[in-house]
């Protein structure tokens, strides 16, 4: 047969079927054991130590790095590797989801007895009520499939998605428990884009010392002017004699100026108006994204507790730190 005879499309949408209806399964089989499964969780003094073989080890890989991420200190151990010395990095006060589609899988049956004679809680999860796993588990949770997406009913589809779908559900419900914030998952993803949105602050984007434009409100518009080409901010801060903010400067005042006919020679206290939107250093950098689209400005000042400035940016500053 060759290969145009395929319909790929009606494969994948069966493939979608099979594995949404197993999801639907999944969703039927949540019972008071999840409950309990949290709160052993949440209860735990030590970490949570995710083991599983195979694909289910790969599932389990991602559990771990979802739990972690999510206020739930967490990671993997092979269950091969456990049986050759990695079981020394599991404490007495962890909690272990051991995983495995079957429940009998050779490699996580093994360690089970070692772990329970060390008194070491384990967490179930198989497609299996009546495994070995189950019955050595503390508790255990199901995910049993009627049938695999692949057509030989032996590559695991269906299952493994059951699986990383009830480790999401965990991850969800335990952090929903802990009270877990956006900051607190910046905190764990510094280098990601929300950690920048959240972790980011104005002092982290602002032009400050000699970088930031600034001139004196009995300066005049050719002092501006300078200010403004040479820091390249497309504005300049203006300050009173004691330092304090007056206001800005913007390529818009130029504008105007040079529509009145002014002369570059003019005072800056003569064309712009006292005051304008200011920033704390600490404020974070998101926030000001929702300043400039609402109040449809370009640049902001920042300024301390005396309304001395500290620094300026604009909008171009926000995008090259990747926060807009």
């Amino acid at each position: 047969m060759s290969i145009g005879a395929f319909n790929f499309e009606d494969i994948a949408r069966n493939v979608i079927n099979e594995e949404i209806s197993g999801l639907r399964q999944l969703h039927s089989e949540i019972d008071h054991s999840f409950t309990e499964a949290c709160n052993i969780i949440l209860e735990c003094p030590g970490k949570i130590v995710v083991t599983g073989m195979g694909k289910s080890g790969h599932i389990g890989s991602k559990i771990a790095a979802t739990l972690a991420s999510t206020g739930t200190p967490s990671f993997f151990v092979h269950p091969g590797e456990a049986s050759h010395g990695d079981l020394g990095m599991i404490d007495s006060e962890d909690v272990v989801i051991a995983i495995s589609n079957s429940g009998e899988s050779g490699e996580v049956i093994q360690i089970l007895p070692v772990l329970k004679r060390r008194g070491i809680v384990i967490i179930g999860m198989s497609g299996n009520p009546d495994s070995t796993l189950a019955r050595y588990s503390t508790v255990h949770l199901s995910f049993h499939v009627e049938r695999e997406a692949c057509p030989l009913n032996l590559v695991p589809t269906t299952s493994t998605t059951s699986t990383l779908v009830l480790g999401d559900a965990l991850a969800v419900a335990l952090l929903e428990a802990r009270g877990f914030t956006a900051e607190d998952f910046a905190l764990s993803h510094p280098g990601g884009a929300l950690g920048r949105k959240l972790l980011t602050t104005c002092a982290d984007v602002m032009h400050s010392g000699d970088d930031c434009p600034c001139v004196y409100i009995d300066g005049t518009i050719k002092d501006a002017i300078f200010e403004m080409t040479s820091k390249g901010l497309g504005m300049s801060v203006v300050i009173e004699e004691d330092g304090t903010l007056y206001g800005i400067f913007t390529d818009g005042d130029l504008r105007r100026a040079f529509e009145r006919m002014l002369d570059v020679t003019t005072p800056l206290r003569k064309i712009i108006k006292k005051g304008c939107l200011t920033v704390k250093k600490e404020t974070l950098a998101a926030e000001t994204v929702r300043i400039i689209h609402t109040r449809k400005v370009n640049s902001l000042v920042v300024v301390d507790d005396s309304n001395r400035p500290l620094g300026a940016f604009n909008i171009h500053d926000l995008l090259n730190k990747g926060v807009m």
